[in-house]
């Protein structure tokens, strides 16, 4: 069974919302993203999506943008960010990785190399936010054989293509709270109750919100009206403010608790 629908299976039996950062590899450096991953595990989260470092990030915000600009300093690229997940592995890690990247990396890699990476470092889902349903036949169908769940993204503005787009997800269907970019928002999109019910009503595959969230009140407000809750650019610049702290070997620790800290209170 893939990962992420065994650690979904065991949220249920628990009646838990799973919590699922993000991070982007690479940012401040390879070694010490695995030393977060394994960090936020420790901190109570369920899967971690692998944000891959890209120059034209179009769904993302600044604070992701940053990331990637400094990971890509190092030359960090897609092969690197599916490698990270077998480092993790070997340093302890059990949860899934969701590899987060935008199509042109996983091109410019080679669909079959690619899945041949995806597969052999135990990548157990895959998000391409470029990539829409009606281009994602041969990238679905590589997947599929790969037991790589591509998750799709649906947003308050998908309308009649929120069925379509649900009845063919895997993994989870990731609803996008706001529009926009990715950031810290004090509000949502003001039918989302209504949209993540919309989307409840056409799949029985689990449902995760993401875009914005980044308290634990926000994440108490989508508890119980979905499966998962996705942190993203919250997380992202915590590691930013970290980043002094984790260069400097005597303050590493310091830098890592912070980032636990943060973490272990979004845990619902």
């Amino acid at each position: 069974m893939n990962r992420i629908d065994e650690t979904f299976r065991q949220l249920r039996e628990r009646k838990e919302t799973a919590l699922i950062p993000f991070l982007t590899v690479g940012d401040p450096d390879l070694k010490t993203t695995v030393e977060i991953i394994r960090t936020l595990e420790e901190a109570g989260a369920d899967m971690i999506e692998l944000g891959v470092p890209y120059s034209d990030p179009l769904a993302d915000g600044p604070v992701i943008q940053r990331a990637s600009g400094r990971a890509l300093r190092h030359r960090v690229t897609v092969a690197d960010c599916i490698e990270v997940a077998s480092a993790a592995r070997a340093a302890g890690v059990k949860l899934p990785f969701i590899l987060f990247s935008y199509y042109n990396p996983v091109l410019q890699l080679g669909l079959e190399r690619f899945f041949g990476l995806v597969r052999e470092h135990g990548i157990s889902g895959l998000i391409i936010p470029d990539l829409p349903i009606e281009e994602d036949g041969e990238v679905r169908e590589m997947a599929e054989t790969a037991d790589v769940h591509l998750i799709p993204l649906v947003a308050p503005t998908s309308n009649d293509r929120v069925k379509r787009i649900a009845e063919k997800a895997r993994g989870f269907v990731y609803c996008v709270s706001s529009l926009g970019v990715t950031g810290v928002r004090a509000d949502f999109h003001h039918g989302i109750d209504e949209f993540l019910e919309t989307v409840r009503s056409a799949t029985e595959t689990p449902i995760a919100v993401g875009f914005g969230i980044s308290s634990r009140e926000q994440v108490l407000r989508f508890a119980g009206k979905t499966d998962g809750v996705i942190v993203g650019s919250a997380i992202v610049r915590r590691i930013e403010e970290s980043i002094p702290k984790l260069e400097d070997p005597a303050l590493r620790e310091e830098g890592l608790r912070e980032i636990y800290e943060y973490v272990r209170q979004l845990k619902v």
